[in-house]
């Protein structure tokens, strides 16, 4: 490769390769019954999966910043508490996660509820597995995103802090308006691929029986046993998912981008 190539502004081939072969596979699945019926019923399992994963992610970012700050705090109790979060939900693999929420920390919250209130005020069949799976997904990745969040806040000049300071801005001012700002440009590459992860992610919830595209495409497969025509489909609809949120993800970078070098 030449030293001045610059990568990223490369007509996309493989973009319109994919498109073609997309547009391809999808005339080929509505002329095809057994691909048309299948891609009928996982689809309905679209707004499951991306909800799951909407809310999962947004729920981790806000654990995940809270546990950055814990994590830069001048109280050792509060480092050593954020570092031991992290420590162990990223020793943890997500599918054992989800199964320990879903049957082990759900129940026992709902019995210690229960306890405190010397009722029964509320029953583990109350909590929907959909919601437990949420749970679990957020957890799992506040773990990573904690991490992220902290590698950003933490690359943001100390000059501009102690000016900052020096304006008189208290501590959530400097980090509304100066620290956080900042390293948000610095970390959304990455917290766009972890959110493109979350989206793959989701379909682990299929081990609770959560009706999402992966748990449909089982289902369907158990039933007409055409598990090579259910299981394209159901690769077709995620990377329909990945590929489109990855574009528009880098469309939103290259304009934070271009924001950037015009305010400086």
């Amino acid at each position: 490769m030449a030293p001045n190539a610059e990568p990223e502004k490369d007509f996309p081939w493989w973009l319109v390769i994919l498109v073609i072969t997309g547009l391809w596979l999808f005339y080929e699945m509505l002329s095809d019954d057994v691909y048309k019926s299948a891609l009928t019923v996982l689809s309905k399992g679209l707004v499951v999966t991306l909800a799951v994963a909407v809310v999962a992610y947004v729920g981790a970012c806000g654990i995940g910043l809270g546990l950055a700050v814990m994590g830069m705090s001048k109280r050792i109790v509060l480092r050593q508490a954020a570092r031991l979060y992290i420590e162990v939900m990223r020793g943890v693999p997500i599918i054992v996660l989800l199964l320990y929420v879903a049957f082990v920390l759900v129940p026992g919250i709902v019995a210690a509820v229960n306890w405190i209130a010397g009722e029964d005020v509320v029953r583990s069949r109350d909590v929907p597995l959909l919601w437990r799976a949420v749970l679990a997904l957020m957890l799992a990745y506040s773990a990573f995103l904690a991490e992220i969040f902290r590698a950003g806040l933490q690359a943001v000049d100390k000059g501009q802090i102690e000016a900052a300071m020096a304006l008189g801005l208290n501590g959530w001012q400097r980090f509304r308006f100066v620290r956080f700002p900042q390293a948000f440009r610095l970390i959304l590459p990455p917290l766009g691929n972890d959110f493109v992860a979350m989206v793959k992610d989701s379909s682990l919830v299929a081990v609770l029986g959560i009706s999402d595209v992966a748990q449909l495409a089982k289902v369907t497969a158990a039933g007409n046993f055409r598990y090579f025509e259910t299981y394209n489909v159901a690769a077709f609809l995620y990377l329909v998912m990945t590929i489109g949120l990855s574009l528009v993800l880098r469309r939103f970078e290259a304009r934070m981008r271009s924001r950037g070098r015009g305010a400086s």
